[in-house]
């Protein structure tokens, strides 16, 4: 069985440590604790985890946020990826920080790389991982904040928040995003 997790964020060293990159910060850490590398790919960077007879294709796009159903619609395709088998990681700005909701369809809430995935594909009916990332930013500076850097108390938890992520996708893959919601969504 195949899967596609997604991790959205933007290419750049200017955004590599930022919130809005966590989807790709997660990835980075699932790949380095299973010692696996990416490849530079089309239209992303691409690594194949193996867990528990499950392959986990792991896609950061290189579209930027805003074009991230290009990449996706791509490796679903190429991939031969059933739309229930994938998994979007993202930042949300509606949680507070480090809170993670894991939700099997939805709206975009605001977010420009699931806006995009959800009109390249034409539907919202896939599985998310949303990493509260809090709204501590003055009226008018929402795009400042998300385009910057994690503070020093984040970056010290962000290590066990990327385990809780990988256990997740994990999850995902073997027990299914509704029994994924019922275990992790109630911590």
């Amino acid at each position: 069985m195949k899967y596609l997790i997604a991790g959205l964020g933007n290419i750049g060293p200017e955004y590599k440590n930022t919130r809005h990159n966590i989807g790709f910060q997660i990835l980075d850490a699932l790949a380095e604790a299973s010692n696996i590398s990416f490849n530079d790919s089309r239209y992303g960077f691409v690594a194949e985890y193996k867990f528990k007879g499950r392959t986990f294709v792991l896609l950061k796009p290189t579209t930027y946020m805003n074009l991230s159903g290009r990449a996706v619609n791509y490796w679903m395709q190429k991939e031969n990826i059933d739309i229930k088998n994938l998994l979007v990681l993202v930042d949300d700005l509606a949680l507070p920080f480090g809170t993670i909701r894991v939700r099997s369809k939805g709206g975009a809430g605001g977010h420009n790389g699931l806006e995009n995935i959800n009109q390249v594909l034409g539907r919202n009916d896939y599985a998310r991982l949303r990493f509260g990332i809090g709204d501590d930013f003055p009226k008018g500076f929402q795009v400042d904040y998300v385009l910057g850097e994690w503070g020093k108390e984040e970056l010290k938890e962000l290590p066990f928040k990327f385990n809780d992520c990988i256990e997740i996708i994990q999850s995902f893959g073997t027990i299914g995003v509704d029994r994924t919601m019922n275990v992790y969504n109630k911590k």
